[in-house]
This record gives C-alpha cells, sequence and structure tokens, in this order.
C-alpha cells in the first residue's frame, strides 16, 4: 500500500507501477500512459444491472484496443463472499488465485475475456481488517483512526494499486479501470466509498476520473407513462456526496422516450448525449453494442481524452453474431438443472451461462429446467404428491442432465436418485463438484452393492465412505479453509472424452472449491466395473474427472469449469453435454472437434456470417497456451 500512496501524491501521470526499462515496447508504452478510471454507481434500487453495465463498457473500451481492469466494490462487512448462502447474493465466483468473490467479478471476466484477482473485490471488511492491522502495528503513530481519512485512503490506494494489476494474457499494465460501487448511492453503509472517490477525482484530475450513473426509469402500467422523479432524486443525492454523473444510464423496461431524455437533462444538469437509455433487451450480448450505437465511445473518448483506434472493431462483430443468433435460434435443447437454490437463477449464474454459451455454440435455444432436488426424494411423494410428480416429469422430459455443485444434506438423496435415472436410461449427465461425488455414491450403491455408500460429510459413519474430507481441512473455521483456485488435472488415457472435448490436452488447468474429494484407496472397485477416473492431480492422489463406459456422455469433474467458460469460447465440459444432448457429440468429435460452418464464428471483421470459412472453436485452459 505504500507504493500506492506514494503513486497518488505524485500525481496523476505517475499511478503506473515502475517496472524499470525492461520489457516489450507495448509494456513500456502502457506504463507511460494514465490510467483513466470509469466509477459506476447505481440509484433508486439495487441489483438494477450495474455488474452488466459495468463489464459492457469495460467490453467496448477493449474493443478499440485499450487494456481494460474491473473492480468490484461491495460495501458488506463481511471480508468475502465465500461463507454467503447463494440465496443472500447468488452464487460465490472462484478466481484462479482461489478469490471468492461476488458474482459480477465473474460477468467482468466472461465480458472482457480477462483474469481477475482477489482483490479485484474491496469489501468493507477488507478495508477494515487492513487498517486495523496497521493501528495495531503501530503505523499510525498513535494518531486517532478515523472515517476520514483513514479509512478513505486505504480505499484510494487500494483502488490505484489494484488498477495496475495486470490482467491480460499479454501481461500489459492496464490503460483503464472500471469501479462498481455496490449497493444504492445514500446506503449508509456505502458512505466511506462515495467520500473515498469524493476525494478521488482531484487526486488523479478531471481527465482522468468520470462518474456512470445507473438509474430506473419506472413505468407505472396504470399509466404507461416513463417517471424521471426517481432519477432526479437520486443524481441529487449523489452530486449532494460531493460526486457528478458525466453520463446518466437509465434503466428502462422500453425505449426512453426524447421528452423524457431532455426532462432527465434539463433536470440533471447534463447534455442530451449523456443521458443514455438501457432498456430491456432479449440477450446480454446486446448491451454492449446498445451503448456502442448510442456514442458512449465516443463521449469518453473526449471526457477522458483517451487515444482510441478508428479501425474496425472484430471484437464487436463477434458479438453482434452473438446477438444475432441468439435472435434467430430455432432447434431447442432442454437441461433439467438440479440442486438445491433453484429457486434464485442467480445461485447458479454461472453454470447457466456456460450452458448458454455452449448453447449458442451449437445453435440450439436452450430450455433450463429448475428441479429442486428434495422434490425428487421418496418423503416429497407422501406429502406433496403433486410437486413430486411435477419434477420427475420434468426430469424425465429433459434432454440432458446437470447436478452442480453444493454443501449440505439436503436433497442430496434426490440428486443421487436423479443420477441413477440418468445412468439407467443412458442420459447425458454432467456432474460438477458435489454433482461428481454424488455419481461416484450412486455408482458404489447400485453397481457394487454398498447400500450405505456415501459421503463422510453427509454419513460419517460409513462402512463404505466413498467420499471423504480431505487432511488439510479445517473444520474450526468456514472462510477460506478449502482447496481453492486454479489447480491443474492430467488425464491419464488417451481414449477419454472429455480428454477429446479439450482438444486432446494432456492437462488441463481449471478453478476448484472443495472440501471432500473421492476416497483413493477404492479407486479399483469402480474401475473393474467401467466407471472410469480419466482426470487425476498432479500427484494422482485425487480424482478429478470421471467417466462411464458404454454410456452417450456421463461425466463428473471434480473443478468447477463454469468459472472459466467464455461467450466465444465455452467450456468443454459443458459443450459435451449440450453436444449429446442435441445428439450431435458423436459427429463433433469424428469431425476432430469442430464445428459445423453454420455454428462457427468470423474471423473476419466485415460480416456477421461465417459461411465461408470454417474456425475452430478455442477452449481455455489447455497445455497449449
Amino acid at each position: 500500500m505504500k507504493d500506492a500512496t506514494a503513486a497518488l501524491s505524485r500525481g496523476p501521470n505517475t499511478c503506473g507501477v515502475n517496472r524499470g526499462t525492461g520489457g516489450s515496447v507495448a509494456q513500456r508504452g502502457s506504463q507511460s500512459r494514465t490510467m483513466k478510471y470509469i466509477l459506476v454507481t447505481g440509484g433508486v434500487i439495487s441489483g438494477i444491472g450495474k455488474g452488466i453495465i459495468a463489464s459492457s463498457v469495460g467490453t467496448i473500451l477493449k474493443s478499440c484496443g485499450l487494456h481494460v481492469t474491473a473492480i468490484k466494490i461491495d460495501p458488506y462487512i463481511n471480508i468475502d463472499a465465500g461463507t454467503f448462502s447463494p440465496y443472500e447474493h447468488g452464487e460465490v465466483f472462484v478466481l484462479d488465485d482461489g478469490g471468492e468473490v461476488d458474482l459480477d467479478l465473474g460477468n467482468y471476466e466472461r465480458f472482457l475475456d480477462i483474469r481477475l484477482t482477489r482483490d479485484n473485490n474491496l469489501t468493507t471488511g477488507k478495508i477494515y481488517q487492513s487498517v486495523i492491522n496497521k493501528e495495531r502495528r503501530g503505523d499510525y503513530l498513535g494518531k486517532t483512526v478515523q472515517v476520514v481519512p483513514h479509512i478513505t485512503d486505504a480505499i484510494q490506494e487500494w483502488v490505484v494499486k489494484q488498477a495496475t494489476v495486470p490482467v491480460d494474457d499479454d501481461d500489459v499494465i492496464p490503460q483503464v479501470c472500471v469501479i462498481e460501487l455496490g449497493g444504492t448511492v445514500g446506503d449508509i453503509e456505502s458512505m466511506p466509498f462515495v467520500e473515498a472517490f469524493r476525494q478521488f477525482q482531484f487526486k488523479v484530475k478531471r481527465e482522468n476520473f468520470c462518474n456512470i450513473h445507473v438509474s430506473l426509469i419506472p413505468q407505472p402500467s396504470a399509466t404507461g407513462e416513463q417517471k424521471t422523479k426517481p432519477t432526479q432524486n437520486s443524481v441529487r443525492e449523489l452530486r449532494g456526496l460531493g460526486l457528478s454523473p458525466d453520463l446518466i444510464m437509465c434503466r428502462c423496461s422500453t425505449a426512453l422516450e426524447n421528452s423524457v431524455k431532455e426532462k432527465i437533462s434539463m433536470f440533471c444538469h447534463v447534455e442530451p448525449e449523456q443521458v443514455i437509455c438501457v432498456h430491456d433487451v432479449s440477450s446480454i450480448y446486446k448491451v454492449p453494442l446498445l451503448l456502442e450505437q448510442q456514442g458512449v465511445v465516443g463521449y469518453l473518448s473526449r471526457r477522458l481524452n483517451m487515444p482510441i483506434e478508428t479501425r474496425p472493431r472484430k471484437m464487436l462483430t463477434k458479438w453482434k453474431e452473438m446477438s444475432d443468433r441468439s435472435d434467430r435460434l430455432l432447434e431447442q435443447c432442454s437441461v433439467a438443472l438440479v440442486g438445491k437454490y433453484t429457486k434464485f437463477s442467480d445461485s447458479y449464474a454461472s453454470v447457466i451461462k456456460a450452458l448458454e454459451h455452449s448453447a449458442l455454440a451449437i445453435s440450439h435455444k436452450l430450455e433450463v429446467k429448475y428441479i429442486d432436488s428434495a422434490s425428487l426424494e421418496p418423503s416429497t411423494l407422501k406429502e406433496e404428491p403433486v410437486k413430486y410428480h411435477e419434477a420427475w416429469q420434468k426430469l424425465c422430459s429433459a434432454d440432458g442432465i446437470l447436478v452442480p455443485g453444493g454443501f449440505g444434506v439436503r436433497g442430496t438423496e434426490g440428486k443421487i436418485r436423479a443420477i441413477n435415472w440418468a445412468r439407467k436410461q443412458k442420459k447425458p449427465f454432467l456432474g460438477v463438484c458435489l454433482g461428481m461425488q454424488l455419481a461416484v455414491c450412486e455408482f458404489a450403491r447400485n453397481t457394487l452393492g454398498w447400500a450405505d455408500a456415501n459421503s463422510t460429510e453427509f454419513d460419517p459413519e460409513s462402512k463404505h465412505p466413498v467420499v471423504i474430507d480431505m487432511p488439510e481441512h479445517n473444520p474450526g473455521q468456514m472462510g477460506g479453509t478449502m482447496r481453492l483456485g486454479k489447480r491443474r488435472t492430467i488425464f491419464k488415457t488417451n481414449n477419454s472424452v472429455l480428454r477429446k472435448l479439450y482438444e486432446d490436452a494432456e492437462y488441463v488447468d481449471e478453478r476448484h472449491r472443495h472440501r471432500f474429494e473421492v476416497n483413493p484407496e477404492l479407486k479399483s472397485h469402480f474401475e473393474e466395473k467401467g466407471f472410469r477416473f480419466v482426470g487425476q492431480d498432479v500427484e494422482g492422489e485425487r480424482m478429478e474427472v470421471i467417466e462411464l463406459d458404454d454410456h452417450p456422455y456421463f461425466v463428473g469433474v471434480q473443478y468447477h469449469p463454469e468459472f472459466t467458460s467464455r461467450p466465444i469460447k465455452p467450456s468443454p465440459p459443458y459443450l459435451g453435454l449440450l453436444l449429446a444432448a442435441a445428439g450431435k457429440l458423436q459427429s463433433y468429435l469424428q469431425k476432430g472437434c469442430r464445428l459445423s460452418p453454420r455454428d462457427t464464428y468470423s474471423d473476419r471483421s466485415g460480416g456477421s456470417t461465417p459461411e465461408f470459412e470454417i474456425s475452430e472453436l478455442k477452449f481455455p485452459s489447455t497445455s497449449n497456451e
């Protein structure tokens, strides 16, 4: 943090980290440029779409040739998102370094195709912990430690330091940092952050800082009229706290009327071009295009004095292809998602996105059938028979079955029953993390004859503990005690379906989040019956990938492949599930893992139709990278 403080004190032209005289010309050039900061705030209500808008702003800037990073600020006191129930803030997203963070960082990674670290998610808990640790060490030399200046200074130092961390594969220091402030302006918990950025705008100078304010334009059904008063009040409150919005992005159900735009311009003290309409669209892939069409790139270029290239934007061409394709899909494919948090779709945000990426890649419309796993259990048949039969009808009618990760015993027997049905009926199946562990339990019970086979997480007294807790697991503390982050998986056989989907890679690097693992001592019993552990960790001690012989697609992975799925680079395990569910997996493998011409994305910057060219789909995290 001392380096960051020095960078602030030196002024706006020295915010980059000095890495000596080495490095490429591109690296040295990027270091000499001044960092540009774009703060995204929200008003009226939370959950308004700040994350998608922040990601979209970053996407259109990256398409102009700029290197972009992103920071998410969460005002809650938790150190990180690791101990949250998915019903609180949605899924916990896991980064390469093992950081358990807010799901918005998943949006940043998917939209911008970057790799972030745990420090890109800043919480009140982290800031206060940092300041208190300094106070205990005596760094403040006996002074009274206060919110202003100590907390606000710590926030600014953190942002400046993290903004210079490279997030692209080329290891170039970013030129633009998009910062999303969670919650709603006026919330008591976000006040120190708003004050920090009020001070920050003067330290880095006006030409290096701008504020995008996202607000709601409600449209009551009684009148159908778009109302501007909530936005006026929100902007007035923001100004009262010392920040003036440069762009007001209006979230609305239908396109903003010109009269409404002019009214917001007049009462919120901005030009009409600074009022941007972000209405509901059929696909989130359209949001970057929507912003670009309204001149956001041009405005930011002038406002922040950024040297933006005017060449054709190949990256946005692919986004246009994706949005066009999503509108014209005719064939449909359904996947049953059997989990315990199915009442809130954000609980499985990355899983749904990975399925969408794969469905889009094979030109199929995706239908996700959410099934509460507890509804598949015999107890539900007795208590709520209608619910039981509806759940089973959904499961039986799906083209593929997915059992994602999770914790706790509730609903696990229902998941095991779903896995049993997929195995016996030869339905395409993918088990992720807990889903893989339960597939091991199901096979042990119904094929090996071990009726009490279970995980020690659910039955510590089981005589056949096929899933056990790991030696490094600390049962005394919940936060940060799991096997987290990017780990290497080695393929142990050449004829693995998943290995072929990973372009015949010898190994893959994927992200993990688990406390329990398959018992390696019982491995031979399974493999004798055709239940193969085709992927293991570097030491060969941990089972990472399972496949079942004589089945169209029965795959389980201990890691979470959804975290590295990208819109144009879908995750191989999920792509395999969708291909199998659509009846296309064998032809795909026979073609050398190439999609048909109509299913590929164009590599040309011109049109959005790829009929003259077959281009291979690129996958993340293979040994060839």
